[in-house]
């Protein structure tokens, strides 16, 4: 006579990969809105202004007074930062020190936001610079630190940070127009950067509410 069936949990294997309860599902939704907020911002503003060049212009463009519809860029740069705060929120699971440099990035985005380029251009440049340099640098900080430990693997958190930092290195020589075709592409390489970043938040939530358990 066969034997009572084992509970699917109890099949070999099946308990080395759990949810983490330190980064509770509810981190999804803000870490979903981000990249929503950012790239869907700029696509509709752009849509919206006449002989925008999204190759050659930057995302501030898209915000400044002088735009066609600044308000959709600004919500967009709002929510994206609010987001990226309401990850920094949730993620218990990541060590403290990526959390808040993670949540001064998202500050830094809605300072943006509230800094049209053309209106206070050295509020908002500095702004930029903080929100791009802690975006980009917090996934390294979230990475775990010892075996069995909360955080983010240790590969997905630093080479996260390596391609971010990677990305914001060719956004800036772009603007700087110290390239080969002198800047010519610096609204691609802004987006480039600053997409990944809304994305990241994504990524690396994904990473740890799904890991190896053993």
């Amino acid at each position: 006579m066969p034997g009572p069936r084992r509970p699917q949990s109890a099949l070999p294997g099946a308990d080395r990969i759990r949810a983490s309860p330190d980064v509770p599902a509810l981190a999804y939704l803000p870490a979903a809105v981000a990249p929503v907020a950012m790239i869907g911002g700029w696509t509709l503003a752009a849509s919206r202004q006449s002989a925008f060049d999204p190759v050659l212009e930057t995302i501030s463009a898209l915000a400044a007074t002088t735009a066609s519809a600044p308000w959709i860029m600004t919500a967009g740069l709002a929510l994206t930062g609010l987001a990226h705060v309401g990850v920094a929120a949730t993620v218990r699971g990541f060590p403290r020190a990526a959390r808040l440099v993670h949540a001064v990035g998202g500050l830094a985005t809605v300072a943006v936001a509230a800094l049209p380029v053309d209106a206070e251009p050295r509020a908002h440049g500095i702004a930029a610079g903080i929100g791009f340099g802690a975006l980009a640098l917090w996934p390294a900080l979230a990475a775990r630190r010892a075996a069995g430990g909360k955080g983010v693997p240790p590969a997905v958190a630093f080479g996260t940070t390596a391609g971010l930092i990677a990305l914001v290195v060719v956004f800036v020589a772009e603007l700087q127009a110290i390239t080969s075709d002198g800047g010519a592409a610096t609204g691609l390489a802004e987006r480039a950067a600053a997409g990944a970043q809304a994305l990241a938040p994504l990524v690396l939530v994904a990473a740890v509410r799904r890991r190896p358990s053993f």
